[in-house]
């Protein structure tokens, strides 16, 4: 934490791991993951990574600038902290929602508790026996140049996640076509839409759903628990405009001409919200199995149309 929050003007950055660095340095690049960033990485790091923006103005206001929704633990205690400690009496805080929204407190006690309740949790999945999510550091994929879903992430970061017409294109060059979904997420809609389905997942319910699907709710498919556990997660990515990337292992159905039998999966996950000209944003779903890793514990039973695994709970 730099030592003197006294001078006239300052401006720091707290890294959702709590830790102060200042901006357009080596230790706030590395925090970034970009170390020669050609776009404004104070204001992306903000809105899409998490960091908060603490600035003292003429030693008479501290303004901390915030994604609530994308903000961990470590950053807000950390600003909370130094909020105690601080001799300015004139607060003011200023916070994404759809836009930016800005509000002034004289109370360092109003203050705090006001961060506390725009950081509040929005979305937290139910528990759920069948599905495990292990979430992955999303910066690892700019430096895993085999990973197939590194070029999807860059052009993510470097279009500040305004999607256009060169994705599909790339998603095809780039062999994750097939893998690839589009999901549509409009404001005060609670319902997720499929946009466009890759080939790949005809597992969702037959490969007329391919076509029959788009425009249909996420939750319609015939795997219900699958639709509304998926649903969760598209519509908390596009109302925080933060990415994921996790690693899943779960069961589906797979249709065959003996019937729907289950089969135990694991796969990585890659979820980025992209604005559209719309108000609706786009949430890219893309996918890679992962075979060098051990299936999840499942016994089948009878003729395998059902089977019982250990029980598995979601971590969000």
């Amino acid at each position: 934490m730099p030592e003197d929050f006294r001078v006239q003007n300052l401006t720091i950055l707290i890294t959702p791991d709590g830790e102060w660095v200042l901006p357009d340095t080596p230790d706030f690049f590395a925090a970034l993951g970009d170390p020669d960033p050609d776009y404004d990485a104070v204001g992306f790091a903000v809105k899409n990574l998490g960091f908060i923006k603490f600035q003292v103005i003429e030693r008479s206001i501290i303004e901390i600038e915030l994604h609530p929704r994308n903000v961990e633990l470590p950053a807000l205690l950390a600003v909370q902290q130094r909020l105690l400690t601080s001799d300015v009496r004139l607060f003011r805080i200023k916070y994404f929602d759809t836009t930016w929204q800005s509000e002034i407190a004289s109370s360092v006690e109003f203050t705090i508790t006001r961060l506390s309740e725009l950081c509040a949790p929005q979305f937290l999945p139910g528990a759920q026996e069948r599905f495990l999510v292990e979430p992955q550091d999303f910066t690892t994929l700019f430096e895993d140049e085999p990973n197939q879903m590194r070029p999807l992430a860059q052009k993510w970061r470097m279009s500040f996640g305004h999607f256009d017409t060169t994705i599909i294109p790339l998603a095809m060059r780039n062999q994750l076509l097939s893998r690839l979904v589009v999901i549509g997420v409009k404001p005060r809609h609670n319902d997720p839409i499929w946009r466009f389905i890759g080939d790949g997942h005809r597992w969702l319910a037959g490969g007329q759903f391919l076509q029959t699907g788009l425009g249909e709710k996420v939750v319609n498919i015939p795997d219900k628990d699958y639709g509304e556990w998926a649903s969760g997660f598209y519509r908390s990515v596009a109302e925080t405009s933060r990415p994921r990337y996790d690693l899943i292992t779960t069961s589906i159905q797979y249709q065959n001409e003996n019937g729907k039998p289950w089969r135990p999966i694991r796969y990585e996950r890659l979820l980025l919200p992209w604005k559209t000209p719309s108000d609706e944003i786009f949430v890219t779903m893309c996918s890679k199995l992962v075979v060098d890793s051990p299936a999840p514990a499942v016994r089948w039973i009878g003729d395998g149309s059902e089977i019982s695994a250990r029980k598995l709970v979601i971590s969000s």
